[in-house]
């Protein structure tokens, strides 16, 4: 079976921070254990701080209009898109936005029983899985009734084959979270890492057509200049 084409370009946004980065931060930083309530992950709003790195995208993405845009549905997604179409709106960007498209493909990755805990949390909740995880390494580890990031790779992978989604031959922007950009990297250039590359809130990873059969990766994890 032929390979689907591709976009001609695809950028990739991660949100910006959002209450559970903060929490998360801290816990880190502090190494206490957090957990957020049940259901609250895909809930999360963005913070403040996380409203103006989004806004702050409003002037590059005036300046480069998609042709589709595919958000996931989680709120801090949602908000995101929100934030910089607003801005760039505000910027009168041409040809006008397309309406934003939520895909479930494009959830934040899956943690199964461990939704919502940090790594703390999982430590303390069951040092033997904590264990398995840390054996496994974070590229491979699959959560009880979660995902492991190859999955995540799987249905990022079901999403670019899909071209009522990603338009073949178009600029296409997505909005969604780390794991998924670590999964497009994955995805498109072929390349596994020992640990997954970081992804700052209200980053930028583009990848283009150079006339071979994929994508070329020509950024990644970059906050656009103003």
């Amino acid at each position: 079976m032929a390979e689907p084409a591709l976009p001609a370009e695809l950028i990739a946004v991660r949100h910006g921070q959002s209450t559970a980065n903060v929490l998360f931060d801290r816990a880190r930083a502090t190494g206490t254990p957090a957990v957020l309530p049940p259901g609250a992950d895909p809930l999360a709003p963005l913070t403040a701080l996380g409203r103006e790195q989004a806004a702050g995208l409003g002037r590059w993405l005036a300046r480069t209009v998609p042709d589709a845009v595919v958000v996931s549905p989680y709120v801090r997604a949602r908000q995101t898109w929100e934030a910089m179409a607003d801005a760039a709106g505000r910027l009168g960007c041409r040809p006008p936005l397309p309406p934003p498209v939520l895909d479930e493909r494009l959830r934040d990755r899956e943690m199964g029983v461990f939704e919502g805990h940090d790594a703390n949390a999982i430590r303390a909740r069951d040092p033997g899985e904590a264990l398995c995880r840390e054996r496994a390494g974070e590229w491979t580890y699959r959560p009880p009734g979660g995902e492991s990031l190859p999955d995540v790779a799987d249905r990022v992978r079901a999403l670019l084959r899909d071209p009522a989604a990603v338009p073949p031959g178009r600029r296409v922007l997505l909005v969604a979270h780390d794991a998924v950009v670590v999964a497009l990297r994955h995805v498109l250039g072929g390349e596994t890492p020992a640990r997954p590359w970081p992804v700052p809130n209200a980053s930028v990873s583009r990848w283009v057509a150079d006339g071979g059969p994929g994508l070329r990766r020509v950024e990644f994890g970059v906050r656009p200049a103003g």
